[in-house]
């Protein structure tokens, strides 16, 4: 997967996208490369997965990378998912987020929200409680878990 990752990555750029994860799926038959992206701006839609796929099929198609019959699936990577790092958490910023904490603070064990800030050891969370606005600022080693959510 680090061999498809070096050409993959720029291919994406080029083409306003940024790469969220590859997965070799062998549970199905035949097996699934799964690629997950969305764009530069952190929206995604069927016309751009389209014209990625179209890319990555003709790429892999020419050179023969993967051997054997596979199924080749671009995709979103869905609209609540884990942030998994720094650069991840700053293209939330202002999007809806579920936070789960190590070690609850204040008797939360954790939140819902915005995420209205986020800075090198921190994030900020706007949430309600009992109707109420409130702002959680959460170490952000203090983190189980931090994804995006559909906000209801």
């Amino acid at each position: 997967m680090d061999n498809l990752k070096t050409w993959l990555i720029p291919l994406l750029q080029e083409m306003g996208c940024r790469l969220y994860e590859v997965e070799w799926d062998t549970s199905m038959k035949p097996p699934v490369l799964r690629i997950s992206i969305e764009k530069n701006d952190g929206t995604i839609d069927l016309d751009t997965c389209s014209a990625v796929s179209d890319r990555i099929s003709t790429h892999l198609d020419e050179t023969d990378e993967i051997p054997g019959e596979y199924m080749l699936e671009v995709c979103s990577p869905g609209a609540e998912r884990e942030l998994r790092n720094d650069e991840e958490i700053a293209a939330a910023l202002g999007k809806h987020v579920y936070v789960k904490l190590k070690k609850p603070e204040k008797g939360r064990a954790d939140y819902i929200g915005d995420l209205s800030r986020v800075d090198n050891d921190s994030v900020v969370i706007s949430y309600f409680d009992k109707g109420r606005p409130k702002k959680a600022e959460i170490s952000k080693d203090n983190i189980a878990l931090i994804m995006t959510a559909v906000k209801m």
